[in-house]
C-alpha cells in the first residue's frame, strides 16, 4: 500500500491570534491551520498590490548540512512569493533513503522565523508523518520531489492589506498561496503523482531574508 507525506495543521494559541490580528491578517492566521492537497493550478496572480521588502535577492544554492540530511537549505531572498515557491518546494520534497525523522524536522526548522512571538512550529512540523510512518515510508525506500507551477497572495489577504496597508509594517508577514505537483516513488517502481496546494505565512522584513512562519489555513483565490 502506497504511504504518502501528508500535510495537515495545528491550531494556532490564542496569543498568536491576538499577534496576527494586530497586524491585520486576523482573516487568514487566526483560525485552525487545516492545509491540504487539492487538484488543479490556476493562473499566476500578481503580488503587486502588496509592498513587498526592498533588496530583493535571488535565492543562492547551497548543499544542505549533514544534520539535515537531504533537506534544501532555506535561500537567502527577500521576496515573499519567491521565498514562498521556494518553501513549498522544500515542504514537498523527501527522501527516506537518505534521510531520518530528524534530520527532516531539523531541515525543516532551518526555515523558520526567529521571532518566537509570530513562530508556529506546531503547524510546519505536524505535517511530519508520526516516527513509525516514516519508518515504514524508509522500509519502502519512498522518496519524493516536487514542482511548483505558481504563486500568488490570495485574496483575502490583499483585502485585508487594502483595508489597513500600515498593518504589514508589524510584523512584515505575507500569506502566498503555493500550488504545484508532487511525485512520489517507492520500491519495485512504484510510484504517482499529485497536485498540491499550500497557503503559507512567511516573513520578509526589509533588507532582511525571508524566513517561514507558519502554514496558513485554506484560503479563497
Amino acid at each position: 500500500m502506497r504511504k504518502r507525506f501528508s500535510e495537515y495543521g495545528m491550531g494556532w494559541s490564542p496569543n498568536r491570534r491576538i499577534a496576527l490580528i494586530a497586524i491585520g491578517l486576523a482573516c487568514l492566521l487566526a483560525v485552525a491551520a487545516a492545509t491540504a492537497y487539492v487538484t488543479g493550478g490556476g493562473q499566476h496572480r500578481s503580488p503587486s498590490v502588496a509592498p513587498t521588502p526592498a533588496n530583493s535577492t535571488t535565492a543562492e544554492t547551497t548543499k544542505p548540512a549533514a544534520e539535515t540530511g537531504s533537506v534544501a537549505r532555506p535561500p537567502r531572498i527577500s521576496d515573499p512569493v519567491q521565498f514562498a515557491k521556494a518553501a513549498a518546494e522544500m515542504l514537498w520534497t523527501y527522501d527516506t533513503r537518505t534521510t531520518s525523522r530528524e534530520q527532516q524536522l531539523a531541515g525543516m526548522e532551518a526555515w523558520m522565523t526567529e521571532e518566537s512571538e509570530y513562530r508556529d512550529w506546531v503547524s510546519v512540523s505536524a505535517q511530519m508523518p508520526d516516527p513509525t510512518l516514516w519508518s515504514r515510508m524508509a522500509d519502502q525506500k519512498q522518496h519524493a520531489a516536487a514542482t511548483v507551477s505558481e504563486a500568488h497572495y490570495p485574496a483575502a489577504f490583499k483585502q485585508a492589506l487594502a483595508d489597513d496597508p500600515s498593518a504589514i509594517t508589524e510584523a512584515y508577514i505575507y500569506a502566498v498561496t503555493v500550488t504545484g505537483k508532487q511525485t512520489i516513488t517507492w520500491a519495485k517502481r512504484g510510484g504517482g503523482a499529485e497536485e498540491r496546494s499550500i497557503t503559507l505565512a512567511v516573513q520578509c522584513r526589509p533588507s532582511a531574508d525571508c524566513s517561514l512562519v507558519a502554514i496558513a489555513p485554506r484560503v479563497a483565490p
